[in-house]
């Protein structure tokens, strides 16, 4: 909880309790002084593995690696930066900006005085980590540079690249001292022997090469993956090379005779680099199934898996002293491991991949959550526990929608269906096909009599829900539709777009009878007020607009945190219930609905990125694990539900009664 502590110390007796494991003595001992949580998140029994998670970077990290006395970690990113990092505290300690594209990798000195950090702009630059600066710039590659390396003794600097070379680089002079061709692919990652007599270059033309580095002559080519590789690296002794492939695997080669002496298999996905240990006892692997995993290169056994990041890892690199392990992933994080820990977490209950729809049903009892996979699962809101999972999708479904009674769910998925299903039973009861690529959205009528769906095939359908026959097909132009949404009298639907607009279509003749304009990027959402007389469509240009139907005119803009795909007015019209919470609209611009027996909102609940605010003003802070991908928020039982991207479905509910003071 360092990171957060140092912004705002007193999230340790709030956020530091509540998300510490069941088993934490702190939390045992104080959890009671927040008596304001009436419904805890479900958190792991033990402390894993995971020691600290290094925020900073806006975009993908590429790779890390410690420095040679391991106090410091550098990381390369997406964000075009290379950033700096105290191993003791997580602070970041240097942000070095030159790069004019993607950072793909960094790599220290062996004096630890330089970093060298290749780009997507074609260059290798030098730095000096003691102030900073850029001291050097190594132009030559013709394509995107993927890595750079430096040699045993700090003279030379190896660079690969997309143009299918490695080159050398004196650098003293920043001078190009050697061109080494051979691969007939992208040559992705290149190391030096610890002898600095040989270089390993790993290439997707499937092959790792050996190469000579006094006479800049090929004297090896290591073939058996039947993927790209994606790097190699030698042991500590230089006696092995070990390779990591987009063939799932890790192999270890005998550099003496270029033979396979070993296979380690265990990842489900890519392996995008392999590492020694300093003692040459472990290989750590990290891959695209957002693990890094622990072998002995004696037994070629998997040994450990470290999880907890929720994307891609693209590189994993061992700390001097072989106790630490740092890994780098698409998730924007760079994570610190302890080796030495080899317990791990007991698996939560839920999902398996990152969950991108959550909803409540309407009385509130039930939660239907889905994920990037086939399944919609649906979870009481009393017991917190899963009570259904809705199995027969064959691509991932991209959300879930309740009937107005409740008694049914509406599917919609990758697999170019919706699908309907009884939430009594779980049963799958109608299957909607007809759409020609993947539904983005589906949304029952007032009624219940009609299912709209959304699709990337350019068209909103009309569905039958008794006969699961379409009835009604919207189409008209040449943008994709995200979601759809039905007028209060049924009459018409309100179409979000990925061409910035929203659409409005009479659903008797399936004519489009306006347009709305003015978002500056996708259009993820759209509501219509209780008399019908405004919409509020919800936009990844960070906006929510309220519109008058009939003007066909902005009336309001809301900023927002996040994207919002779920909406709806409360009755009197005069605020916005989403799924990352309440908004507030202008009052003299509020569209009038059922005054009557509307109690007046006394709280806000809203969700952003990193926090759990009430009324406006921060009040917990959610650690990376827990973070929004999705949610919902129930404010008659002051409810938040929170899908994170690594699956699991979060609870919290808070009693506003005990809050301090300060936030009524």
């Amino acid at each position: 909880m360092r990171s957060i502590i140092e912004i705002a110390p007193l999230q340790v007796y709030y956020s530091g309790l509540l998300f510490a494991p069941q088993s934490s003595l702190v939390r045992v001992g104080y959890l009671k002084n927040i008596p304001w949580v009436t419904i805890e998140p479900k958190v792991e029994d033990v402390w894993s593995s995971l020691i600290q998670t290094l925020e900073g970077h806006t975009n993908f990290v590429n790779s890390t690696v410690f420095s040679p006395d391991g106090k410091l970690v550098a990381s390369a990113s997406v964000d075009k930066t290379v950033r700096l990092w105290d191993t003791s505290t997580g602070k970041q300690c240097g942000v070095l900006k030159g790069h004019t594209n993607y950072v793909s990798s960094a790599v220290f000195s062996p004096c630890g005085k330089l970093v060298a950090s290749a780009s997507d702009d074609k260059t290798v630059r030098l730095w000096d980590t003691s102030t900073g600066k850029q001291c050097g710039v190594l132009e030559g590659h013709t394509s995107p540079v993927n890595s750079a390396v430096f040699s045993p003794d700090g003279k030379l600097v190896a660079s690969t690249s997309k143009d299918k070379t490695l080159r050398l680089w004196d650098t003293s002079t920043g001078k190009q001292c050697g061109v080494l061709k051979g691969h007939t692919h992208t040559v992705k990652s290149a190391v030096f022997s610890p002898c600095g007599m040989l270089v390993a270059s790993a290439s997707w033309d499937g092959t790792v090469r050996l190469w000579d580095t006094s006479i800049g002559k090929q004297c090896g080519v290591l073939e058996g993956h039947a993927g790209h590789v994606a790097s190699a690296v030698f042991s500590p002794n230089g006696q092995l090379v070990a390779s990591a492939s987009h063939d799932n695997t890790v192999r270890l080669w005998d550099t003496s005779t270029g033979k396979q002496c070993g296979v380690l298999r265990g990842h489900t996905y890519y392996v995008n680099s392999a590492v020694f240990s300093p003692d040459g006892k472990l290989v750590a692997s990290a891959s695209s199934d957002k693990t890094v995993r622990l072998w002995d290169t004696s037994t070629g056994k998997q040994c450990g898996v470290l999880e907890g990041h929720t994307d891609c890892v693209s590189s994993a690199v061992f700390s001097p002293c072989g106790m630490l392990v740092a890994s780098a992933s698409w998730d924007g994080t760079v994570r610190l491991w302890d080796t030495s820990i080899g317990k791990r977490c007991r698996v939560l209950e839920g999902h398996t991949d990152r969950v991108i729809s959550a909803v409540f049903s309407p009385d509130g009892k039930l939660v239907a959550s889905a994920s990037e996979s086939p399944t919609v699962r649906l979870w009481d809101t009393a017991t917190r526990k899963q009570c259904g999972v809705l199995k027969g999708h064959a691509g991932h479904v991209a959300s879930a929608v309740f009937s107005p009674n409740g008694r049914l769910v509406a599917s919609a998925s990758k697999d170019e269906t919706v699908r309907l299903w009884d939430t009594s039973t779980g049963k799958q009861c109608g299957v909607l096909r007809g759409h020609t690529n993947y539904v983005n959205s589906a949304v029952f009528s007032p009624d219940g009599k009609l299912v709209a769906s959304a699709s990337i095939d350019n068209t909103v359908r009309l569905w039958d829900t008794s006969t699961a026959n379409q009835c009604r097909v919207l189409r008209g132009y040449a943008g994709f539709f995200i979601s759809a949404v039905f007028s209060p009298d049924g009459n018409l639907v309100a179409t979000a777009s990925a061409d910035e607009t929203v659409r409005l279509w009479d659903t008797s003749t399936g004519m489009q009878c306006g347009v709305l304009k003015g978002h500056t990027n996708y259009v993820n959402s759209a509501v219509f007020s209780p008399d019908g007389m405004l919409v509020a469509s919800a936009s990844d240009d960070k906006t929510v607009r309220l519109w008058d139907t009939t003007k066909k005119t902005t009336i309001e803009i809301i900023e927002t945190h996040g994207r919002i795909k779920i909406m709806k007015f409360s009755n009197d019209g005069m605020h916005l219930h989403t799924s990352h919470g309440v908004l507030q609209l202008k009052s003299s611009l509020h569209s009038g609905g059922n005054q009557e027996l509307v109690p007046p909102l006394t709280h806000s609940l809203y969700v952003t990125d990193q926090w759990i605010t009430c009324n406006m003003k921060k009040l917990l802070w959610l650690p990376v694990d827990y973070r929004l991908s999705c949610g919902a928020v129930n404010d008659t039982a002051n409810l938040l539900v929170i899908g994170s991207a690594s699956g699991r479905l979060i609870f919290i509910s808070f009693d506003f009664t005990a809050l301090p003071a300060a936030y009524l």
